[in-house]
This record gives structure tokens, C-alpha cells and sequence, in this order.
């Protein structure tokens, strides 16, 4: 795994591990889909179909991995089902790369923002805090000085959770306790971050989506706060999904995706299903790039997303 440059045996293991459920259900499905058949048939490319969509790729981007292998069994007349691996894995690299970004290799910020302001929503439950607490220690460990902001001031947890975590780091953390104006939370921790001279400063959202419209609002109001402070802030909106939920992790996308504009993904708890094509259906349907998945409890199981590795760990059966 050399060819990964960043991606250390330790956090191979951890992304195997982490896939898996979706890699025996995945590969389970497509034995029994191949055999006893020599060649990819029409009745073989309808399995296939189904699996796909039942490891949560979802229908538009099965049809679409489907219609380009299609394309490539016309193209070569004959293709035999043990090579069926072998394409499949290419044709999702290639829709991975089209809708992500440059694969980061380490917790580094943008030079020209400083303090990088990363706006983070999510619905309740999806693991948004944690996730917030598991950055804020790896980019404290790759020693970026780190400020948090607690603006989920509608869930007394919320605030508590991120207190501890920011206790837990070694970071300062601002919060205005409970109930109190989300905005004005934003708009101390960007202040502090400036005044501190801070490297990175993550602000946690209410994910409240259903009552979309004052989510709406009071989004849009948390980032124009921010920019009478840094104007071109938030540098980054990032949307926290829990992977475990399949499809409705993509209907909360397209929600939040309406709600604000969301430049990057992370996608949790992929270690607890067999959902993990869920990745590859969201990074294709929303063209936003996923960041961060998380396979594990661990603070270094939130890892940067890296899709050369995720494809290889995904397909890597027949290689252990």
C-alpha cells in the first residue's frame, strides 16, 4: 500500500475493518451472482443491479456503473465474470475521482486562511459532535492550534459533549451554554480563533431538519455573523452523515444541501453495516467530495477519505 504515500498499515487495518460488512455482503451477493456462469450476461448485469442497489450505491449511480460496463462488454464482445471484479472496481474509481477533490494526505489547512473556519451540520444522531471532538484532536496532534465553538445550543448534550471533548484535546472551547443565540456563539469563536491567532476554529450547528425553514434561517444567519469577522468565512461547510442509515443519509443530504451550501462531506459509522456503497451513490449524486469517513470508535478511525485506498480495501478479498 506504499503507492498511498500517508496510508500506514495501522490505518489500512482500520479501513479493512471498517469495511468489512459491506465487503462480505458485497462479495457474498456477487459470488452467487457469477456462479457457474463463464461470462457477464444480461442476467448477470440484473444481479449485479440488485446488489449494488442493495448496498446502498443507490439507483442512479447503479444504472450509471451498469450502462459503462455495458458499454465495455460491447466493446470487447466478450467478457469473462472473473474479470467482472477487475472492472468494477475501475469503473467506481473512475466515478469516485470525477466527484472528488485531490485526495488530502494529512490534517493540513489551506495557508491563505488562517483561522480556517469549518461551518459543521447534521442532523441529530448522526455522530456530528464526535466528530467534531475526533478533528479538532487530529488536527491538534498534526499541531494546529484548534479553537471549538459550541452553536448547537438547542441540546444541553451538545454543549457537553463538546466541552468534554475540548477538555479532553487540550482546546479552548467557546460556548454560551444552553438556549442561548447560536449566532453569537459563531461569532465569539471565529473572534477568539482571530485574537488567538488559532489555525483552525470548528463550529457545531443545531441539526434540527424538521423545520427546515428556520434551520434555513438560522444557518444563513450564523454565516453572515461570521463574516463581519473573517468575510470570507466559513471556509468550509461540512456535512456529517451517518453511513449506517443508507439511503436516508442521502435524503438528509439533499435536504441540507437546499438548507446551506455544503462544500464537503464526512460519512460515519461505516463499520457498523454493509451500507458503505453509500459513499460512492452520495459522492456521485451530490458532486460534493467526501472528506472523512469514519470506521471505527477510535479518534484515528475518523479518517481523511482517500478513494485509491477505499476502492482497494473495498475489492481486496481475493489479495489477504
Amino acid at each position: 500500500m506504499g503507492i498511498f504515500g500517508f496510508f500506514n498499515k495501522e490505518k489500512k487495518e482500520s479501513l479493512d475493518k471498517g469495511l468489512e460488512k459491506t465487503k462480505t455482503s458485497f462479495f457474498n451477493k456477487l459470488g452467487k451472482a457469477v456462479a457457474g456462469k463463464s461470462k457477464v450476461d444480461e442476467e448477470v448485469l440484473d444481479e449485479l443491479e440488485e446488489i449494488l442497489i442493495s448496498s446502498d450505491v443507490g439507483l442512479e449511480t447503479t444504472i450509471k456503473i451498469i450502462e459503462r460496463i455495458e458499454e465495455r462488454v460491447k466493446r470487447d464482445k466478450y467478457l469473462g465474470t472473473q474479470e467482472l471484479d477487475r472492472i468494477l472496481r475501475e469503473e467506481i474509481a473512475a466515478l469516485l475521482t470525477e466527484n472528488q477533490s485531490e485526495d488530502q494526505t494529512a490534517f493540513d489547512l489551506p495557508p491563505q486562511h488562517k483561522p480556517y473556519v469549518i461551518m459543521v451540520v447534521g442532523v441529530n444522531g448522526v455522530g456530528k459532535t464526535t466528530t467534531i471532538g475526533k478533528l479538532a484532536a487530529q488536527f491538534h496532534q498534526a499541531g494546529k492550534k484548534v479553537v471549538l465553538g459550541a452553536a448547537d445550543t438547542f441540546r444541553a448534550a451538545a454543549v457537553d459533549q463538546l466541552g468534554i471533548w475540548a477538555e479532553r484535546v487540550g482546546v479552548p472551547l467557546v460556548s454560551h451554554g444552553m438556549n442561548t443565540d447560536p449566532a453569537s456563539v459563531a461569532f465569539d469563536a471565529v473572534k477568539t480563533a482571530v485574537d488567538q491567532q488559532a489555525d483552525v476554529v470548528l463550529i457545531d450547528t443545531a441539526g434540527r431538519l424538521q423545520t427546515k425553514i428556520p434551520l434555513m434561517n438560522e444557518l444563513s444567519k450564523i454565516r453572515r455573523v461570521m463574516t463581519k469577522v473573517i468575510p470570507d468565512a466559513p471556509h468550509e461547510v461540512l456535512l456529517v452523515l451517518d453511513g449506517s442509515t443508507g439511503q436516508n443519509a442521502m435524503v438528509q443530504a439533499r435536504e441540507f444541501t437546499k438548507a446551506t451550501q455544503v462544500s464537503a462531506l464526512a460519512i460515519t459509522k461505516l463499520d457498523g453495516t454493509a451500507k458503505g456503497g453509500i459513499v460512492i451513490g452520495i459522492s456521485d449524486q451530490l458532486q460534493i467530495p467526501v472528506k472523512y469517513i469514519g470506521v471505527g470508535e477510535r479518534i484515528q478511525d475518523l479518517q481523511l477519505f482517500n478513494r485509491q485506498a477505499f476502492v482497494a480495501s473495498l475489492f481486496e478479498k481475493n489479495n489477504d
